[in-house]
């Protein structure tokens, strides 16, 4: 049996990550034989509906929430943007991992104001249950 190329088993596991049916979507590692892959997995985002953007830019309501990567020193952290609802007066949107610190609060947040890039797939963004966002 031939060995399967480099290439293709990396972009099976970068669509594995994106899509998040057999592979949980949290933080993942970008390293491959002692190499760093993050330009690999941007690509793949790509081809996947991906775009890099500030959280300013992603256009969701209160009550919506769309798919986000963050990458950071060789590591993809997935979360959602989406409208933090303090009050009914008083909402934030923000990037937020899926990740949680030890408090239980996301632990990674991008606000809105921040010009972190992060990639987005404004074609999959759905509803969600704004007064119980601890469920994204």
């Amino acid at each position: 049996m031939k060995d399967i190329p480099v290439h293709t088993k990396l972009r099976e596991v970068f669509t594995d990550i994106i899509k998040g049916e057999v592979v949980k979507r949290a933080k993942h590692e970008l390293g491959w034989n002692g190499r760093d892959v993050s330009l690999e997995f941007i690509e793949a985002l790509g081809e996947h509906g991906y775009v890099p953007m500030i959280v300013q830019d992603v256009s969701v309501n209160a009550g919506e929430r769309a798919p986000a990567f963050y990458l950071e020193n060789g590591t993809a952290y997935f979360g959602w943007v989406f409208w933090e609802k303090f009050s009914s007066l008083r909402l934030r949107k923000l990037f937020g991992s899926v990740v949680r610190n030890r408090k239980g609060d996301w632990a990674i947040q991008i606000p809105a104001q921040r010009k972190t890039v992060i990639y987005v797939n404004m074609q999959q963004k759905t509803e969600m249950d704004i007064d119980h966002p601890s469920g994204i």
